[in-house]
């Protein structure tokens, strides 16, 4: 039985469809705003990069208000795709899409200088983003056969299998619970980085960052919501086949 075709599943993601849809509209519209926006001081999104985490690493020698993060070892390289940009925790590194590297722009300033924060958070070991790097392979197990061992259990109506696949799903509830305040507080960083290091200038440079960075912060926002209800359903359909 394919239960997402059901008017209850719907019910239960309507609200989380909406939100994603608004959320990839704001994250659209942003983009697509102050990348054509040129920052206060026309830097490549390559040159913040080493503007800022060579500024980091002054800050932590002279025991400047960078937080103490010493950030001179983040590699950086480009990778394809638009808004692709990610930092990795294992190999250290900053990779980012050739339009933030390459832009001069308000919104390639605040994706990088947001990348730039998780390898702060890395460096100062932020509990948060350690638990959420330890959840992943829990969470690419449990989202990918969650759902197949919640729907055996349904098939052989055998209780216990039902409640080990809703179990295995929550995992992806919980990282994407996780998740939220590690975004926000990379981006509360991004912003901290920008302002200290001189690179926002104008109330422009300040309204566009904090735009692209809210409409990405929203994404999860979303993408967190559309985890629980998913989960909800999950449960109100176990309760529902034990009722009968």
């Amino acid at each position: 039985m394919f239960y997402w075709w059901s008017p209850t599943y719907w019910l239960f993601m309507a609200p989380a469809l909406l939100l994603m849809l608004y959320a990839q509209w704001r994250v659209r519209s942003a983009y697509n705003k102050w990348s054509q926006v040129p920052s206060s001081h026309s830097m490549t999104g390559a040159k913040v990069a080493q503007h800022l985490l060579s500024g980091a690493a002054v800050q932590q020698q002279s025991g400047g208000s960078f937080g103490g993060v010493w950030l001179s070892g983040v590699a950086v390289q480009a990778v394809a795709g638009q808004m692709t940009d990610n930092y990795d925790p294992r190999s250290k590194t900053l990779n980012l899409s050739q339009g933030s590297l390459q832009g001069n722009s308000v919104a390639s300033m605040a994706i990088v200088a947001h990348e730039i924060g998780h390898a702060a958070q890395d460096a100062t070991r932020y509990p948060l983003m350690a638990l959420r790097s330890a959840l992943v392979p829990v969470t690419n197990i449990g989202s990918r056969l969650g759902f197949f061992v919640f729907l055996a259990g349904f098939w052989l109506s055998f209780t216990p299998l039902i409640w080990l696949g809703i179990l295995m799903f929550a995992s992806a509830f919980v990282f994407t619970l996780v998740t939220l305040p590690v975004e926000l507080d990379a981006s509360r960083r991004a912003m901290q980085m920008l302002t200290t290091s001189g690179l926002i200038v104008t109330n422009d440079d300040r309204q566009g960052a904090r735009a692209v960075l809210n409409a990405a912060a929203l994404t999860y926002v979303a993408a967190m919501l559309s985890s629980l209800m998913t989960l909800l359903y999950y449960i109100f359909l176990a309760r529902g086949r034990r009722r009968n």
